[in-house]
């Protein structure tokens, strides 16, 4: 006590210290007083208020004790008496015992008589119930075995209760009433029968189904009164639960599932379409099911059933199951696409679970897939496998029908536009086009699968195709007179490549949702143009082999002194492109672009070869001037063959070749030179050497100072301008020969 005193009063004097630390809170010292004085009152009042409460709650607990204390007296009391009275009349219940069997006795008395009739009358009774049974009256048979069932049950109740353990009478009761059973089970077989026959039973005569249902809910309130009695008494009727109602669930259940595998008529021996008839059957037969189970079935059962929805998950279990054993089989492409297109798409459409008038009774978003997904992956990869095989053997005899056509000896037919054509890329097409129709069918991540597999066997197909046609040009280099109509099918190849690669742009279109290009699209496009350019490219060598007789008299003696070469070659050229008019764009104005250059630099090579050596001036001028003749043939020609594209510069070359040949006066020639070069910057210094040899007026020096200058200030080739003296090349002897030969006429 002394402690907290002492504990107090230093508290105060801190707190005064801290309250009177200057000199101008003296004069405050008094409200300050006054205020702590307040803070005291106010805390002995709140003391003061819990020492009560305290008080008045020990006081309570206190009067509660008390009184609870008289009460458990008064209750000892109680007990004694009851105790002393029960001690007392312990004599007097042993003295009933007499009357508890008296009183047992008279119940099963009493129990026999009420059922004396029913007892006495069994047979009879039996009879009439198995007649009744066979006219289908199962409520009146049911209401005779009910009676039956009744009169059993209460003697073998009484007899339970009277000794349990005696099993003769039990026995000779159940003897007695052995027909009784049978009697219920054939009952029970009529109506799992009704039932097993529901769907037609409710549009004939639905008062059968009512009268089913009604025996059934009976039974139902015998089994719970009879279970209860057995929780009190132990004892239990024979054939006790029935569990109809259960019985009953597991037969319509059975039902559906044999209605379900009933649709199957046909097999795929049969028929090829056997599936796709199976599931259009069984879409029909399940949608009318439960049509008829909203309209009518439901009237027939109690509401608590929920009748419909029941019926709705048998019908999608039982359809489940057999979509999972139609999976399991050996199904082949087209099969597991119909499969599955009516798993995904139909079952849950208005055609069929999702109907309008089922509608409002369940939400098909709310059922479990008729097939896992690991068995729907299962499917789409097995046929993306039997797809890729079999189009990967579509496309090869889609591709060997197409040679055969190759060899025929009547043109290949032609679009409205007059372009030569096959029959090939509507083939091919027109399968990738039924897949992707089918694949559409199933998902939009599927239909993209199937494209992408359909150009990647495209993209490989064509490599072969591209193979097929270099082996058809080798083959008609070794006989050039067959196949006879080679020309007019190699430009059905040319066209064709351009027909592939509109279908399969208007393909990515219609079935693509992505506008991507991807690596396959980079090899069709590569490919396809490889087979296009080598077509042309086969088709200008049968032109120019029919050429080369008179492309190697240009430039020689014969031509100097008077050559149709030219002439020839310009109306071969002309006749075959009358032919080529038959190609398509782009690859009609690429090949006559090409056989203008080629045109030019074979001319050219042949000035190259130095077929000629000009004797003098007066050669070197009509060799020029029969030059720049020629050049103008070819611009006339190549300007109507190309549609009046600029064809000169390539001409022009030779008429730049004819300007070094026409110049008289020798010391001007590197004038004349530079001007080509400078013109033709892909121009090396054999062909200048060439060239000057062919003049054959040019000194040794003066060779070797041209092209020493040149050489010094010739301009870089960019690769800009299409080459011409690129792809030139001068033979290799050519370089002496011209020395010795223009020594020789330096010494003569």
């Amino acid at each position: 006590m002394e402690e907290t005193n002492r504990e107090a009063e230093a508290t105060a004097v801190q707190r005064v210290a801290g309250m009177l630390q200057r000199s101008d809170q003296l004069d405050k010292v008094e409200q300050y007083r006054r205020r702590e004085a307040r803070k005291k009152a106010s805390v002995e009042a709140r003391l003061k208020a819990a020492i009560q409460s305290q008080l008045d709650g020990v006081r309570t607990g206190l009067t509660q004790l008390h009184n609870a204390l008289v009460d458990v007296k008064d209750i000892q009391g109680s007990l004694a008496d009851v105790s002393q009275d029960w001690r007392q009349s312990i004599n007097t219940i042993e003295s009933l015992k007499d009357v508890k069997d008296a009183v047992v006795q008279h119940s099963q008395l009493a129990s026999a008589v009420e059922n004396l009739k029913n007892i006495f009358s069994v047979p009879e009774i039996v009879e009439e119930t198995k007649h009744l049974i066979e006219q289908a009256e199962l409520l009146k048979a049911h209401r005779k075995l009910m009676d039956l069932e009744f009169s059993r049950d209460d003697l073998m109740y009484e007899q339970y209760r009277m000794d349990s353990k005696n099993t003769s009478d039990m026995s000779l009761i159940r003897i007695y009433f052995e027909d009784v059973q049978s009697l219920s089970d054939e009952l029970a077989k009529q109506l799992w029968m009704v039932l097993q026959r529901s769907m037609g039973t409710v549009r004939r005569d639905p008062t059968m189904l009512v009268s089913v249902v009604r025996i059934i809910e009976r039974e139902e309130k015998i089994d719970r009164r009879m279970t209860d009695r057995n929780k009190q008494t132990g004892f239990i009727p024979p054939g006790r639960p029935k569990q109809w109602k259960e019985n009953m669930f597991k037969v319509l259940e059975s039902t559906v599932s044999t209605r379900i595998e009933g649709t199957q008529s046909e097999t795929r021996e049969s028929d090829k379409m056997w599936l796709v008839r199976l599931l259009e059957l069984t879409r029909k037969y399940v949608l009318d099911d439960l049509l008829v189970v909203q309209n009518l079935m439901t009237q027939c059962f109690p509401p608590h059933y929920n009748t419909f929805h029941r019926f709705f998950c048998l019908y999608h279990r039982g359809v489940s199951a057999r979509v999972q054993e139609l999976a399991s089989e050996d199904l082949e492409a087209n099969e597991i696409v119909s499969l599955l297109t009516w798993v995904l798409n139909t079952y849950k459409s208005e055609d069929m679970m999702g109907h309008p008038d089922l509608r409002s009774e369940c939400d098909v978003n709310h059922l479990e897939p008729l097939l896992p997904q690991d068995v729907v992956d299962e499917l789409l990869s097995k046929y993306v496998q039997t797809f890729t095989s079999n189009i990967t053997g579509w496309l090869r005899k889609a591709l060997e029908t197409d040679k055969k056509d190759w060899q025929k000896d009547t043109e290949p037919e032609a679009d409205q536009d007059g372009y030569y054509q096959t029959t090939l890329p509507a083939i091919v097409f027109q399968m990738f086009e039924q897949n992707l129709q089918v694949a559409a069918q199933i998902n939009e991540g599927f239909k993209e699968q199937v494209l992408k597999l359909c150009l990647k066997q495209m993209n490989t197909f064509l490599i072969r195709y591209k193979e097929e046609a270099v082996a058809y040009k080798e083959d008609h280099l070794r006989d050039r007179q067959l196949p006879q109509c080679y020309i007019q099918y190699m430009i059905a190849i040319i066209n064709n490549c351009q027909t592939f690669k509109e279908s399969i742009n208007s393909l990515k279109r219609k079935y693509s949702q992505s506008s991507e290009p991807t690596a396959s699209d980079a090899n069709i496009e590569k490919t396809l143009n490889e087979v296009a350019k080598e077509g042309c490219q086969f088709l200008l060598d049968e032109v120019f082999l029919d050429l080369e007789l008179h492309l190697n008299e240009l430039l020689t003696r014969k031509w100097l002194l008077g050559s149709h070469a030219v002439d020839t070659i310009c109306v071969t050229v002309e006749d075959y492109f009358n032919d080529f008019n038959k190609i398509k764009k782009p690859f009609n104005l690429e090949m006559s672009g090409e056989a203008h250059r080629r045109v030019v630099v074979e001319y050219i090579k042949a000035v190259m070869q130095k077929r000629i050596t000009f004797r003098n001036a007066e050669e070197r001028r009509e060799g020029a001037d029969r030059m720049r003749k020629e050049a103008e043939q070819f611009k006339f020609l190549f300007r109507k063959l190309t549609a009046g594209e600029d064809t000169d510069r390539l001409c022009d070359s030779i008429a730049a070749i004819a300007e070094v040949f026409k110049l008289t006066d020798p010391t001007l020639l590197y004038l004349e030179v530079s001007t080509l070069v400078s013109k033709y910057p892909d121009i090396r210094e054999e062909h200048i050497v060439a060239l000057l040899a062919v003049r054959g007026d040019a000194t040794r020096d003066m060779r070797q100072t041209i092209i020493e200058t040149l050489s010094q200030s010739k301009p870089a080739y960019m690769g800009i301008m299409q080459p011409i003296f690129k792809d030139i090349t001068v033979p290799s002897m050519t370089m002496t020969s011209m020395t010795s030969m223009a020594t020789a006429k330096l010494l003569k």
